[in-house]
């Protein structure tokens, strides 16, 4: 059995931390092709105080202290690994743990730097020469990230990157499935999203913009942040929504919008966790335009691509009941039958094995 270690932002918990799903889905269906994974993440930003989920059957977590002894304990396990996973985005002190951690991996281990926010990273390693993975990045054997296509596998080749292969974001169906509809989730449109700075604006334009001006529909808003903001006054705020939660709140709406931020809708390829999670639920996806978005699903008959908010207005305007269900059966057809993380382990599962053969390899010749 193959054992990885696996250090990212946290695995317990959704809380501020919309890679929840994506570590859940992939690494259950890893452990599923025999995978030995232990996750370790850090106690930090108040998640394990809104765990949404126990420690689960199919990994170890380790929740260690947010602070320099916590860190280095942490990554001093990495030691026993056959692959060491370190991930973007963890929220506690990123570069000291991924430098701590790749001085602890075995010699023999395969060394991965995952990233959850490619387009955002690449967009820093260009502006800062000197920043600190530029430095690492060459004891990496490769990156994988969570999107972003052409653009972002040249962007990290360009920065020294060995290899760089997308894993897309996927379909969990044990997770994410249709559900009766809930009463606390009815309305017409839903959006679930925290708010970031990077996407608050194309949130008004794509979400709270149509809402003003269609007062007599019912506007639904999930997610963290949005406490302060001014909403229009048929437009519901919920706060944090618990995973447990999800199934409901994508599959009782007429309509659930998808919102990409600012960097992912600009380079493309990159649906979010919200995507798949939605479609799973048989909910009639809108979601903002962005290119690639047929590589996942049919625009016009598995999902209603928006370019702007008169766009949101007009889909929403001729959007029957019947229809949206149709585009949601459709959607989760399509994921189903090629995009789950069943599929995403496997595809992963043999990019480890060519790496670790390759290294092999070349300590025989050496």
């Amino acid at each position: 059995m193959t054992r990885m270690a696996f250090y990212g932002s946290s695995l317990v918990s959704s809380y501020w931390n919309g890679a929840a799903t994506y570590y859940r889905g992939l690494i259950r269906a890893l452990a599923a092709e025999g995978w030995d994974v232990t996750f370790h993440e850090p106690d930090v930003w108040d998640r394990q105080a809104h765990r949404d989920m126990d420690p689960p059957p199919w990994c170890r977590v380790n929740v260690y202290p947010g602070t320099s002894e916590g860190l280095e304990c942490a990554a001093s396990r990495a030691a026993a690994a056959d692959v060491v996973v370190v991930a973007s985005g963890i929220g506690h002190e990123d570069d000291a743990l991924r430098r701590a951690v790749l001085d602890r991996a075995h010699p023999a281990a395969t060394c991965i730097w995952w990233d959850v926010d490619a387009p955002a990273t690449l967009a820093e390693l260009r502006a800062q020469p000197l920043h600190p993975l530029r430095r690492d990045l060459p004891r990496f054997d490769a990156v994988l990230t969570y999107g972003g296509g052409d653009p972002v596998v040249r962007g990290y080749r360009e920065m020294g990157a060995a290899l760089c292969v997308p894993i897309y974001n996927a379909l969990d169906p044990e997770t994410h499935f249709p559900v009766d509809p809930d009463p606390r989730f009815e309305a017409d449109l839903a959006f679930l999203g925290n708010r970031l700075p990077d996407r608050e604006a194309r949130v008004r334009s794509y979400f709270l913009d149509p809402a003003a001006a269609m007062p007599e529909r019912c506007f639904l808003l999930g997610g963290s942040g949005w406490a302060d903001v001014a909403l229009p006054a048929n437009v519901r705020a919920l706060g944090h929504v618990g995973t447990g939660d999800h199934n409901a709140f994508n599959a009782t709406p007429l309509a659930v919008l998808n919102i990409a931020r600012d960097s992912m809708a600009e380079v493309g390829f990159s649906p979010a966790t919200r995507v798949f999670e939605a479609a799973g639920a048989g909910a009639c996806l809108i979601t903002d335009a962005w290119e690639g978005i047929d590589r996942f699903l049919a625009p016009g008959s598995e999902v209603l691509v928006a370019r702007d908010g008169r766009d949101v207005i007009e889909l929403l305007s001729g959007l029957t009941r019947d229809r949206a269900r149709q585009i949601g059966r459709a959607a989760r057809a399509r994921l189903l039958a090629g995009h789950t993380y069943a599929h995403r382990a496997r595809e992963v599962g043999a990019l480890l094995a060519g790496l670790r053969d390759h290294k092999r390899h070349k300590e025989v010749l050496s």
